[in-house]
């Protein structure tokens, strides 16, 4: 665990460095269109009536409080690592939601507690994926949902150099001009090419415990939802 502890001190410091234009960049980098994915997110969630919901590394909360408009009001869960980022979700909070400091490697929840967990952008910040979704399946009710939002190198070839080429080359730039870490957003691309594959993670989801695994490419690839029954 000491690894772990180790790796989580270090993700958290880099998103507490970076909280404060965390929110801006995500939609100049991703061109806007971070919003139509977790908009989809939301949708698969299905978050009904009396249901609880988890968000893991909720970061700022975009996701949480889309769930939360959602959903019923006061019934999501927002947790991270990074301490600044629930400081900024709170200021900006647009729906009641409980924010809670942890890791995803050690929920602080009861087992089968939520309806949906969710996580937006995160499970790539893992420092073991496999305990990671292990966790999120111990605190799902049964029946209940996992929706992975993640970023993903896209499978076409010519594509993913032209990704790959304004990830690596561009995207720290354009954080510098806007006040933000540039080493934050060097991490950003080489995080995104270090994760599984899409099938891989399929896997990875199904040796956890989940059922009816499935993914949906967005956008030719960029992002990946991941989705997996309880």
């Amino acid at each position: 665990m000491t690894g772990s502890n180790e790796h989580d001190r270090r993700i958290a410091a880099m998103f507490d460095r970076i909280a404060h234009r965390y929110d801006l960049l995500n939609r100049v980098l991703s061109f806007g269109l971070d919003m139509s994915w977790r908009r989809r997110a939301v949708a698969i969630a299905t978050l009904g009536p009396g249901e609880r919901a988890l968000d893991v590394g909720a970061g700022t909360g975009d996701l949480s409080f889309a769930l939360a408009a959602a959903g019923p009001s006061g019934r999501v869960v927002a947790l991270d690592l990074a301490v600044k980022m629930l400081v900024r979700a709170r200021a900006r909070a647009r729906s009641p939601i409980g924010l809670v400091a942890g890791s995803a490697e050690a929920l602080p929840f009861s087992d089968g507690v939520f309806s949906c967990v969710t996580a937006g952008f995160a499970v790539r910040n893992f420092a073991d994926l496999a305990r990671g979704l292990s966790e999120m399946r111990r605190v799902l009710r049964p029946g209940g949902r996992a929706v992975v939002l993640e970023l993903a190198v896209p499978p076409n070839a010519a594509l993913r150099a032209l990704h790959l080429f304004y990830l690596r080359r561009l995207s720290p730039l354009v954080a510098a001009a806007l006040g933000s870490s540039v080493d934050a957003y060097r991490y950003l691309p080489a995080s995104i090419e270090a994760f599984p594959d899409p099938d891989q993670v399929a896997a990875a989801m199904r040796d956890a415990g989940f059922a009816d695994v499935r993914y949906e490419r967005l956008t030719f690839g960029v992002a990946t939802i991941h989705v997996g029954e309880a």
